[in-house]
């Protein structure tokens, strides 16, 4: 099953416990994969997007 929910750098922040500024940075330095979908000018990731990258960042691989 996919979560297709989309989430917001908000979202994004509160899962990995940061700022929402610490994830625009992420985005800014390409860190970030990119948005999943822009509406508005905002851009939003499906939660399964977000899971994937967290699972892949260096840090997390081993957990």
């Amino acid at each position: 099953m996919t979560d297709r929910r989309l989430w917001s750098y908000k979202d994004i922040a509160a899962h990995i416990n940061v700022q929402p500024d610490t994830v625009r940075s992420y985005r800014k330095h390409g860190l970030l994969p990119p948005p999943d979908h822009v509406e508005g000018g905002k851009p939003y990731w499906y939660a399964d997007t977000v899971r994937a990258w967290v699972a892949s960042r260096p840090r997390n691989r081993n957990r």
